[in-house]
């Protein structure tokens, strides 16, 4: 005993001479790909350490406890084709890794047959492929710590799960944390910092970030922050489709976020998708940079569920036909606040107001310029003109206060529909239906 304890004193003196780095006991360096699987299963290795690229790794599972990591700043490990990559237990950390798999594959998944997902960390990751964490068959709780997690391309689109409501179903995203458990009384807490998904003109297919429960009576996700980078995504959802959508950030039902921040630009490019969408309960939600949709029926930002204060501090604007701007159809937004609206295509409403919402104050105006045209409205394609301040039957305000005016600019367009109640409408710099048209009748 003392001659082995000797013998690793010795070894530790020569590491520290040499200034070569020190691992600690449960650490292991591994080459390839069968000295990566290994250490997965081998209990008594605490931190895996990747000191090399890898290639054609098949799925492999760490261990309880286990932390995979990179030993330099550009670490690959790049999967089998047709496999998916590091299935995660509980009481794991991933981190400092490039995770590489088919785009339509999961890079990093959990499973399911473990009671308890203890504490997942993900740290400083870039991944090819779904990152997909799911609290289902016997997981009955766990928290989840994202930070620094980039998923460069990804696809989404087949996987069939998709939760459903509003007279739609969502696809899933490029990342996905979602409590499916029924029972109320699973929860599952997260904070998730650092996300991004997707490139300017190379979108995820499908959602790009998505965190659910299992609605508004099942299991519940609680999550302490949501905070994105730069989100580019396109749900490749065939046109006219009236019963499918996805967003660029999606906060679904039985999700509880403290605060959602958007901190960099977030753009969806196909038909029916949201940039922006809460079915859930959020605190405060803010968007720092550009909203923007270029598809049809691809809204701004779209609210079914409850945020108490909404801030979007840059412009949102939309391209498609039929794609608003803003609009509240169910739930409510106690206090919103708008940099500037603006529309592009017939059919594409500024702001709609659906049901009673507190105050929306808006700095630089809202403007739309096209007409009459159709748009997805609760899985139902209606025709809508593209006003800028729509207030619907049902819908109310305790106060709108518009700066920059109200424009329209297609023909026969009003600039201000109100079939609603408004405590307090304050305009200034005028109401302006450019297009005209109203000589006509």
């Amino acid at each position: 005993m003392r001659t082995a304890l000797g013998l690793l004193l010795s070894m530790l003196m020569f590491a520290l001479a040499s200034g070569q780095p020190v691992m600690n006991i449960g650490d292991r360096k591994v080459f390839t790909a069968t000295e990566l699987i290994a250490a997965g299963t081998d209990r008594a290795v605490a931190d895996i350490v990747v000191a090399a690229n890898l290639t054609e790794v098949p799925t492999f599972r760490l261990s309880p406890g286990q932390t995979l990591k990179g030993a330099g700043p550009d670490v690959t490990i790049k999967f089998a084709v047709a496999q998916d990559g590091v299935q995660l237990s509980s009481d794991n950390r991933v981190e400092d890794l490039e995770l590489r798999a088919d785009v339509g594959r999961r890079a990093l998944f959990n499973d399911t047959s473990v009671e308890r997902l203890g504490r997942l960390v993900l740290r400083n990751l870039r991944a090819t492929g779904v990152v997909q964490l799911l609290a289902r068959d016997k997981v009955r709780g766990g928290h989840i710590e994202v930070e620094n997690v980039d998923v460069v391309a990804a696809d989404a689109r087949g996987f069939t799960e998709r939760p459903k409501g509003y007279g739609v179903e969502v696809i899933p995203g490029a990342f996905v944390l979602w409590n499916q458990q029924i029972d109320r009384t699973v929860t599952i807490t997260a904070d998730l910092t650092g996300l991004s998904a997707g490139r300017a003109g190379a979108p995820v297919r499908g959602s790009g970030i998505f965190v659910s429960g299992a609605g508004d009576g099942g299991g519940r996700l609680l999550v302490h922050r949501l905070e994105t980078g730069a989100v580019y995504s396109d749900g490749g959802i065939a046109p006219r489709t009236p019963d499918r959508i996805s967003g660029g950030v999606f906060v679904v039902s039985g999700a509880f976020v403290d605060r959602v921040r958007n901190l960099g630009p977030v753009t969806t490019y196909g038909p029916n998708d949201m940039v922006l969408d809460n079915w859930g309960t959020v605190g405060a939600w803010t968007a720092e940079e550009k909203i923007t949709s270029y598809g049809p029926s691809g809204i701004g930002l779209v609210n079914f569920g409850t945020v108490d204060l909404l801030q979007v501090k840059a412009p949102i604007e939309t391209f498609g036909q039929g794609s608003r701007g803003f609009n509240v159809y169910t739930g409510t937004v106690n206090t919103a606040e708008f940099d500037r609206v603006v529309t592009h295509a017939d059919g594409a409403v500024g702001i709609q107001i659906s049901q009673p919402v507190g105050a929306i104050t808006v700095h630089r105006g809202i403007e739309t310029t096209g007409g009459t045209g159709d748009s997805l409205v609760k899985g139902v394609v209606v025709k809508l003109p593209a006003i800028a301040l729509s207030i619907k039957p049902g819908g109310s305000a305790r106060k709108i206060a518009v700066a920059g005016g109200l424009i329209t600019r297609g023909a026969g367009i009003s600039p201000l529909e109100l079939h609603g109640k408004i405590d307090s409408l304050e305009i200034t710099d005028g109401v302006t239906a450019a297009g005209g048209g109203f000589e006509k009748f």
